[in-house]
C-alpha cells in the first residue's frame, strides 16, 4: 500500500513526528524502527507487530524490503525533505517504520521459562543508547537466553538502541524494572549463578568454569557496580595491560560471552 504524502504536516505522520524527543518521553505503547536491516528483522523474526512504514520517495522507488511489507500495513512515501522534517533530523537511510510494542515479561517469569541450561545478561545503569544496542547485538549472536535490565537502564526499544542493536532487541527477549538487588535476588531464587564482571573481580574470566544456569552482571562505564553488588555475587575480571583498566561494556560483554559460551 504505497501511499505518497506531500504535506509533513499530514496528520498520518504524527507517529513520526520529533523522533528523539518522544523516544525519550514515550510514544503509547509504539516503537521507531530505522533502516532496512531493522526492518527485516522486525518483519520476519521480531515478536512485535508493525503499524505503518514511512519511506522516502527514493527508498520507494528501490524497493527491496518494501515486498516484505504485509499488505495490511500503509506505506507512506514522501520527499526526503519532508522525511528529515517530520522527523526532526536527517534520516541518511530514508526508512522508518512505528511498530507496536507487547505485554513485557517480568523478570521472574523470563528466568521460569528459561531452560536448564542458560545464559542471562543483567544491565545494571546502562543509560547509553549505543551500549544498549551493542550489549544486545551481542545477546543475539552468542545465543544468550535473555537480558534483564534494571530501572535505571534505558528502554532497548529506543530507536537508537534499536539500530545500534541491528534489530536483536526486538528478537531477544528482555524485561526492564526493578532495582539491581531486586534482579540479583530473583536470579538466586530461579537457581542462577550470578557472577558479576568488573576490573576488580576476584578471577580472571577465562578461570572461570560457568553453571548450568549462569548470569552476568554488567555495569555501566565509569561508576561500574556497586559495591553491594560486587559483595553478593562471585566477581570476574577481563585481564588488561597495565595502566589501562577499562573497556566498552560493549566489548566486554562480546567477550564475556564468548568465554561463557565455551563451557
Amino acid at each position: 500500500m504505497l501511499i505518497p504524502v506531500d504535506d509533513p504536516r499530514d496528520p498520518r505522520l504524527e507517529p513520526y513526528r520529533a523522533v528523539r524527543e518522544r523516544d525519550l518521553i514515550g510514544r503509547q505503547g509504539r516503537f521507531i524502527a530505522e533502516g532496512e536491516v531493522v526492518l527485516r528483522v522486525l518483519l520476519a523474526r521480531s515478536r512485535f507487530r508493525v503499524e505503518s512504514v514511512l519511506v522516502s520517495e527514493k527508498r520507494a522507488r528501490a524497493g527491496g524490503v518494501l515486498a516484505e511489507v504485509p499488505p495490511r500495513v500503509p506505506v507512506y512515501v514522501v520527499p526526503q525533505a519532508a522525511m528529515s522534517e517530520v522527523a526532526g533530523f536527517a534520516i541518511h537511510r530514508g526508512i522508518l517504520a512505528v511498530g507496536r510494542r507487547e505485554p513485557m515479561a517480568c523478570a521472574a517469569e523470563l528466568l521460569r521459562n528459561a531452560g536448564a541450561v542458560a545464559t542471562v545478561l543483567v544491565l545494571v545503569g546502562l543509560a547509553n543508547h549505543d551500549n544498549v544496542g551493542g550489549v544486545f547485538r551481542n545477546a543475539a549472536a552468542f545465543g544468550a537466553d535473555a537480558v534483564l535490565l534494571d530501572e535505571t537502564s534505558c528502554d532497548p526499544l529506543y530507536r537508537k538502541a534499536i539500530r545500534v542493536s541491528v534489530g536483536a532487541a526486538l528478537i531477544t527477549r528482555f524485561s526492564r524494572g526493578g532495582t539491581a538487588g531486586d534482579l540479583v535476588g530473583a536470579l538466586e531464587e530461579a537457581g542462577f549463578e550470578v557472577v558479576a564482571l568488573s576490573p576488580a573481580g576476584a578471577e580472571p574470566l577465562a578461570s572461570y568454569r560457568r553453571q548450568s544456569r549462569t548470569a552476568l552482571l554488567l555495569g555501566a562505564e565509569g561508576p561500574g557496580l556497586p559495591p553491594a553488588l560486587l559483595a553478593r555475587t562471585r566477581t570476574v575480571r577481563i585481564p588488561m595491560a597495565d595502566g589501562f583498566d577499562s573497556l566498552n561494556v560493549a566489548t566486554a560483554s562480546g567477550i564475556a560471552l564468548h568465554q561463557l559460551m565455551q563451557g
